[in-house]
Parts: C-alpha cells; structure tokens; sequence
C-alpha cells in the first residue's frame, strides 16, 4: 500500500453563509473532563480516575477582508442576551480530487468572539478577519 498523510492546505467549510471560504480553521479538538473518585476503603492510596462529559472548545475560523463582505459579522450580531442564531458547520479536508476524506460537523455552533488583524502602515500582510464559534458536540467522519 503506497499511502501518505492527507495535506491541510486544502479543505472546505460549510457555515450557513455565502461565502465559504476559510484560509485558516484551528480548535479542532474533542476533550474528555476526567472524573477523580475516591473512597475512604479503596486500598490504594489514590483516587480512581474516569472519563466525564465532554468539553466543547472555541473554533476559530480565519479568513482575508474582503470589501462588503461582513458575514461573519453579521452573525455575530445575531447575538441578544442568551439568544443567537444557531450553525451547524461541517469542515472537510479535501483529496486532490477535491473529495471530502475527513468531515468535521459541529452542532448547534454560534460565535463568540470576533477579531481584526492589526493595522500597519510598515507590512505588506492582508488584513483578516477571526471568527470564534462555540459548539454543542463534534463528530468525526473519516473516509476512505
């Protein structure tokens, strides 16, 4: 079997948006919150430790400024005190073929936090956008 690692330069998001375009996705992580138990007649001097809920982590999708492209802010607005509209996302890294290999879906996200690159008259970097989004679970989809 002559097989390599998939590349992460190329891969897609599906967010509910028009433009779905993404230079950067980082925060694809699934944790467990461990669980310590101890009892007063365990012979070990040590707590017995076991998995717990799942920690849903921040998402954070990055891309270029483009002019009249405020989407992602758009969204951000959607947020009125505990309510905001709902996502779900799918992210797939893609095979040359341009073929979902491996698909992120996040249920239920909503963003967080938004942030602008710095502003600098000395560099020659196009301006971004970073877009954090939270969730309500992960699954994983890894393909042939």
């Amino acid at each position: 079997m002559n097989s390599y690692p998939l590349s992460t330069n190329h891969f897609s998001i599906e967010w509910g948006g028009k433009r779905i375009g993404a230079s950067e996705i980082s925060g694809l992580s699934i944790n467990m919150q461990p669980i310590s138990y101890s009892e007063g007649t365990f012979r070990a001097n040590a707590p017995v430790v076991m998995p717990g809920k799942q920690k849903t982590n921040t998402i954070v999708l990055k891309r270029g400024i483009m002019p009249g492209d405020n989407e992602y802010y758009d969204w951000l607005k959607t947020v009125k005190g505990n309510t905001v509209e709902r996502r779900d996302l799918t992210i797939s890294l893609l095979n040359e073929n341009h073929e979902p290999v491996v698909t992120w879906k996040l249920k239920n996200a909503f963003p967080v936090k938004m942030e602008w690159t710095d502003l600098n008259a000395n560099s020659n970097e196009p301006a971004m956008e970073m877009l954090e989004v939270m969730h309500e679970g992960m699954t994983v989809v890894n393909g042939a």
